[in-house]
């Protein structure tokens, strides 16, 4: 069958979800809404690869997905062959916690996930007594001890770069924990109405299952005096998941956006990054 390959931009609260990744039965999870809604539309089922899979409770402004479909499918009346007016179709049918906000034809070397050079992601955490701003409530973790920004930061310097994070990342058979953590910055983003408010802005090549909340936590823990940082380093030697590194609350943690090299460098990217890595 002749298809088109198109990337799909798309934003989520992730608090009422099960994750991304499909799953078995009837629980509600992005993928499985949104490939819903694409069937409906375009008469035939789509399958989405996605950028970056997010656990429970975890959100995303910035997720990218793409689906090889039919180019028949656009040639309804509604669609007149464009898929930019997909965008309006599924706001529609979508629910309030989903948004498509963009969706164009791609070359068919784009590979949402394999293509990728980096992911960011944004962790939201207060340490007020109050607690999360009422609004903000949803995107915002509490963490119940005042923390000390400058040994986060600390901490987050000894965890950047190429290594094997397997104490950090909750095992998957046949899976690398190898990854390569570009950049970790915290920044004390308190304000009147938010005091005590603190953001980690984190961007590494990929990342494996729960890193990005255990890496949160880990400087957490020693921000609030609970370790210190030779704990955190000794974490690094480690081969498997480390019980005594705690995971920071989904809730906090928000999928930023994706980097992509130039589109004539995609398929190369893609095939790099299949590769199996190694220390």
């Amino acid at each position: 069958m002749n298809t088109m390959r198109l990337r799909f931009d798309i934003a989520y609260d992730g608090t009422d979800f099960h994750g991304w990744a499909r799953q078995k039965g009837d629980l509600r999870t992005v993928q499985g809404t949104v490939e819903d809604a694409l069937a409906l539309v375009l008469r035939h089922p789509v399958a989405l690869t996605v950028a970056g899979r997010t656990d429970a409770g975890v959100h995303a402004r910035g997720q990218v997905a793409h689906a090889d479909i039919d180019p028949a499918a656009l040639q309804q009346r509604s669609l007149d062959g464009d898929p930019a007016r997909l965008v309006r179709r599924l706001a529609k049918l979508l629910p309030d916690d989903i948004r498509v906000h963009q969706v164009r034809e791609v070359a068919p070397e784009f590979d949402a996930r394999f293509s990728a050079m980096a992911r960011h992601y944004i962790y939201r955490v207060t340490t007020s007594p109050a607690g999360a701003l009422p609004t903000r409530t949803r995107d915002t973790a509490v963490w119940a001890r005042p923390v000390d920004v400058q040994l986060m930061q600390q901490t987050a310097d000894v965890l950047l770069g190429l290594h094997d994070f397997a104490a950090f990342c909750k095992p998957r058979p046949h899976a690398t924990t190898i990854r390569d953590v570009h950049s970790f910055r915290w920044v004390d983003a308190s304000t009147e109405a938010e005091p005590q408010l603190y953001e980690a802005h984190i961007s590494a090549d990929a990342f494996c299952w729960n890193m990005v909340r255990a890496l949160t936590a880990t400087c957490l823990t020693v921000g609030q005096g609970k370790r210190d940082l030779a704990w955190a380093t000794g974490l690094l030697d480690a081969t498997e998941r480390r019980a005594d590194v705690p995971l920071a609350p989904a809730k906090g943690l928000t999928f930023d956006h994706v980097v992509y090299p130039p589109e004539q460098e995609w398929e190369a990217r893609a095939n790099t990054t299949r590769d199996r890595r190694s220390l």
